[in-house]
């Protein structure tokens, strides 16, 4: 039998493949593999798709008395194929109901090895009638129950569930780890299904996820016309993602999918919070304002919009924390991301964004605006803000 994908009854959750040329070298290289998988705690399974010791039948074909008696290799093949494989043949449509017509011996005549000498064959020329026994012989033997292979090459894989507790991530680099020291050069080995698809989302979102935070930057520069109000807008996104994963960690959750979904909403909401601040913060320097006078009054004036939409995201993520509805255990971590991010970022986020606000302030008068390429832009009203930080203090 040869096989393009995974037997069923072996499938797992998870799977991991081992690919070559030299089918031997795989099969030689998978039970190392499988020996040092076994000694992982995490896996609550882990099997393979290579039976090497199914009982078979090793049929030997007498090709030079086949030729003798004009019958080709190819004759006998089909009829091994149609007597034990169950051919199908023709479709039979009825008016309410349809009926396929597949060709095979009966059981009766297929229990025992020497049932093939119950067969018969006919010559290409449709003359003679010989029996199989004449043709070929046959004999009892151990070996594999299929012959897998990925892309054409043989194969063999691994399939495996994980205890409750166990991450995927920690499975994927004990088994990452343990295929560089094993499999050679000459092999390729590979993850599938669910672990390839985790692995392969895993990093491209962690690119993502950068590209958004540059993506949001340019945006805010644009929108401010300054180098240093965005960084202080995003300085509120790692106390958010740590909150996150923190929850994640409290409840023995893992960073899942779903997790990652999470992060990304977590970075569109609780960017917000520092976006009241600083362009409230913004708006009072235009009036003459100092920097400490500007920011205590912005985080003071936008404490309440900031609670009451932070407060309603906190519960509308709560039934996902919780779990609830069909399949909530598996949407859970991001529920648990929103929500722990939103929570502490809030409590922090009132006392670190003036602070950084304040600093970047001090940077941008005292360092940047001595060099005409980093110099504040000037505002709608026409000066900017040092100018008009200047003109309240008067001469």
């Amino acid at each position: 039998e040869i096989s393009t994908g995974a037997t069923e009854q072996t499938q797992g959750e998870y799977a991991f493949s081992l690919s070559g040329i030299d089918s031997e070298q795989v099969y030689s290289v998978a039970d190392q593999l499988m020996a040092r998988f076994q000694t992982y705690p995490g896996f609550q399974f882990i099997r393979t798709d290579r039976y090497a010791n199914t009982p078979n039948l090793d049929i030997q074909l007498k090709r030079d008395r086949a030729r003798a008696l004009g019958i080709s290799e190819a004759r006998i093949l089909t009829l091994l194929r149609n007597a034990y494989s169950q051919n199908y043949l023709y479709l039979i449509k009825k008016t309410t109901d349809q009926y396929q017509v597949i060709l095979e011996v009966e059981d009766s005549a297929r229990t025992a090895a020497g049932d093939l000498g119950r067969l018969y064959i006919r010559s290409d020329d449709g003359r003679a009638l010989v029996p199989l026994k004449e043709l070929a012989t046959w004999s009892p033997a151990v070996g594999p129950q299929s012959v897998n292979h990925i892309n054409q090459f043989p194969s063999v894989s691994f399939f495996f569930n994980l205890k409750p507790g166990a991450t995927i991530g920690a499975a994927a680099d004990f088994i990452t780890q343990v295929a560089g020291e094993v499999v050679p050069p000459t092999l390729r080995s590979s993850f599938q299904g669910k672990a390839l698809t985790f692995r392969d989302a895993t990093r491209d979102l962690l690119s993502l996820m950068a590209l958004a935070v540059f993506v949001m930057y340019v945006i805010l520069a644009i929108l401010y016309e300054s180098y240093l109000h965005p960084v202080t807008v995003l300085s509120t996104l790692p106390t958010a993602l740590v909150g996150g994963l923190a929850a994640l960690l409290v409840f023995g959750e893992e960073a899942s999918l779903y997790a990652y979904v999470g992060m990304f909403m977590l970075m569109g909401i609780v960017k917000k919070n520092g976006i009241l601040i600083v362009d409230f913060a913004i708006q009072r320097r235009l009036t003459g304002e100092n920097a400490v006078q500007a920011i205590h009054d912005a985080s003071v004036d936008r404490f309440r919009p900031i609670l009451m939409t932070t407060l309603a995201a906190v519960f509308g993520a709560l039934p996902i924390a919780l779990g609830f509805g069909a399949d909530g255990a598996s949407r859970r971590p991001l529920g648990l991301v929103i929500v722990g991010g939103l929570v502490v970022s809030q409590f922090i986020t009132l006392f670190v964004t003036p602070v950084i606000y304040l600093y970047l302030e001090w940077f941008q008068e005292n360092v940047l605006d001595r060099t005409s390429f980093f110099r504040a832009t000037p505002h709608k009203h026409g000066e900017s803000i040092a100018v008009e930080e200047a003109k309240s203090h008067g001469p």
